[in-house]
């Protein structure tokens, strides 16, 4: 049984090893050479952070947020730190290997002037409302920055370009300072935040480099064209980059549809575009998942999970399902690529936080709020009533993580992981997850002491296109292999997603590929395998790995209902038993029964990055459908 919650209890400092969790030597084929020192040609894991905001976004200032980018990496090495807002001592259990600050570059670093009596700004209304202390006039001042980004101004006063500059270089300056290459890696990034009529289209932007003098905010333009001209500018001047999109489940059907920012149908060349900037997108963060949605995929009992659907700042108002999430927009994408000779929608997988205290607390038993005053407590978060961000404290899960295959912990070798998208994401655990496609890999394969080896020769890893089709093969196969968190639950099991582009139209297909205690659990007529059962208890927040789930699963898996005449995506997904919500654990140390609005229980889980099968030209029976893209996915 796992005992009290790690939040409440005394910060001591740990050292994990898998082996705690009864995962023996031989699972080293998941990152192998790790701790050697040495870079390592097969990769290992490296888990971190790429979406996180700081004292310097000026939500986050305005939500009450103290904490520093200085304790945004303190508090992810695992370093404690206090939380400004309550003075608790807060430390992570599991550190991170790396971390990107994504302060917002709309009003980078104005806020913390609104309280400096010498300041212009201290003067403004925006100032003076912050001055109060008081959470309701912050919840004003939040107000009229959200009312004037959506106008693609600043608010009165905050016009000061050079104050920004300023702000962006020490930025700069600080995540050099932590930098420790092999250890500890930071990398250069800001946010991009356009929010037009309440639908989030915002970006993280990263660089490879030190990054430019002159970061781009939603004021310049709230077009992702004009990012995009940004990042080419960028790139020519010497400063690689690229742009991960997030919380597409909020977007109004704005982040994946077939269009410009005008209108317009796409084509061949605005799809390379779009695709040649945005190399990743946030499957989940702490405002839900964009995975999917019961609507888009009825067949998957698994899609009704952390769902947060209300366009921020609108009061409430629900947003479009239709181009909102992920698996809809890669099915769509080899659709295009079927008809325009592009995929826009070719993308790597990541996780994040959005977390504005600084901290990406992604563990639910270590979990403290994510929106300075409105949430920084369990009474705050469990009450209800609405959080600056608009929406319930409850409504808002744990951070997501991002897990890269690096052959080091550099800052290079961390943004070329993302870049060639080897990389997953998480719901916040730390599942070891490896995914490889290729035609004539062995049954045995990820039983070989050389698998990853063998693997990555005979094959290609998630985030890459399959080889062409030799003649002589019938399907393609996937190597699957994934390893438990040591803090987390057991592994129920690995899924493959399938989608696929057929008479014009979006079709997906779940495919359980390996599952715990398989003696006792077969798939039913439908495919689907029984539930794994649960073992949490609710009076307690405790739960058991010994009576159900795996530490491990793996398979090699051939696609049964392969056509090679039709494009097609997979990935995979992973899931756990069932292990306590935060919030449960909220309500056990409250002394009160858990809130009846959310689900007591989770199944935390992983998305891999796709894996694509383009078929030759001469097999494809081309259907037309585009521009009237069809918005729905068919199951079967």
């Amino acid at each position: 049984m796992y005992k009290l919650p790690y939040k409440y209890c005394a910060i001591t400092t740990v050292v994990f090893l898998l082996a705690a969790a009864g995962v023996s030597a031989a699972d080293s084929i998941g990152e192998p050479g790790r701790g050697s020192g040495k870079p390592n040609p097969l990769n290992n894991v490296y888990f971190g952070e790429q979406h996180l905001h700081t004292a310097d976004s000026a939500d986050s200032f305005a939500m009450g947020n103290r904490n520093t980018q200085e304790d945004a990496y303190k508090y992810n090495m695992g370093l404690p730190i206090k939380k400004s807002t309550t003075g608790q001592m807060v430390q992570k259990k599991t550190p991170y290997d790396w971390v990107a600050v994504t302060d917002h570059a709309y009003l980078l670093g104005l806020l913390p002037l609104t309280l400096d009596p010498s300041s212009p700004l201290s003067k403004t209304v925006v100032g003076k409302l912050i001055q109060t202390g008081d959470p309701e006039d912050s919840d004003k001042a939040f107000g009229l920055m959200m009312g004037s980004i959506q106008q693609g101004k600043a608010p009165e006063g905050f016009d000061d370009m050079n104050i920004q500059r300023s702000a962006w270089e020490n930025q700069k300056k600080i995540a050099d300072k932590y930098y420790k290459p092999g250890e500890f890696t930071t990398l250069h990034a800001f946010e991009w935040t356009s929010l037009p009529n309440g639908a989030n289209m915002h970006r993280n932007v990263f660089f490879r480099d030190g990054g430019p003098d002159v970061i781009f905010t939603a004021v310049d333009s709230d077009r992702p064209e004009d990012l995009w001209t940004y990042l080419d500018v960028q790139a020519k001047a010497g400063h690689p980059n690229f742009a991960i999109p997030h919380n597409a489940n909020v977007s109004n059907g704005m982040m994946y549809a077939p269009l410009a920012s005008d209108g317009s149908p796409l084509n061949k060349q605005m799809a390379e575009r779009w695709a040649r900037h945005e190399i990743a997108t946030e499957i989940m963060q702490t405002k839900g998942q964009s995975d999917t949605h019961p609507a888009l995929s009825p067949n998957d009992e698994f899609a009704n999970f952390e769902l947060f659907v209300h366009l921020l700042g609108t009061g409430g108002v629900v947003g479009k399902v239709d181009y909102s999430y992920v698996r809809q927009a890669l099915t769509h994408g080899v659709g295009m690529q079927e008809m325009l000779g592009a995929n826009p929608f070719k993308f790597g997988i990541v996780g994040g936080a959005d977390s504005h205290d600084a901290m990406s607390d992604n563990e639910e038993f270590n979990y403290t709020g994510v929106h300075g005053l409105t949430d920084d407590t369990p009474q705050r978060r469990l009450q209800g009533g609405a959080s600056t961000a608009g929406e319930p404290p409850l409504l808002f899960g744990t951070p997501a993580t991002t897990a890269v295959w690096a052959p080091e912990n550099t800052r290079e070798a961390i943004f070329d992981g993302i870049k060639r998208k080897e990389t997953y994401g998480t719901s916040g655990t730390m599942i070891r997850l490896r995914f490889f496609g290729g035609w004539d890999f062995d049954k045995g394969l990820v039983n070989d002491e050389g698998f990853v080896k063998k693997a990555y020769a005979d094959g290609v890893p998630m985030g890459s296109d399959l080889p062409a089709k030799p003649d002589s093969a019938k399907a393609p196969t996937f190597a699957v292999w994934a390893l438990k968190d040591p803090e987390s639950g057991n592994l129920d099991r690995i899924q493959i997603i399938k989608g696929y582009y057929r008479n014009g139209h979006p079709w997906e297909k779940i495919y359980n590929v390996a599952w715990s205690d398989a003696d006792n659990r077969s798939p039913g007529a439908d495919g689907k395998v029984p539930a794994v059962g649960n073992t949490v208890d609710l009076k307690t927040a405790t739960y058991s790995n010994n009576s159900i789930g795996a530490t491990q699963l793996s398979a090699v898996w051939t696609d049964p209902d392969f056509d090679p005449s039709l494009h097609a995506v997979y990935y995979v997904r992973v899931l756990e038993i069932p292990t306590p919500r935060w919030s449960t654990y909220d309500a056990v140390a409250l002394g009160v029964e858990p809130p009846e609005d959310v689900p007591a229980t989770i199944q935390e889980r992983a998305w891999s990055s796709p894996i694509w099968y383009t078929p030759d030209a001469g097999l494809v029976k081309k259907a037309a459908f585009y521009p009237h893209l069809q918005p729905g996915i068919n199951n079967n």
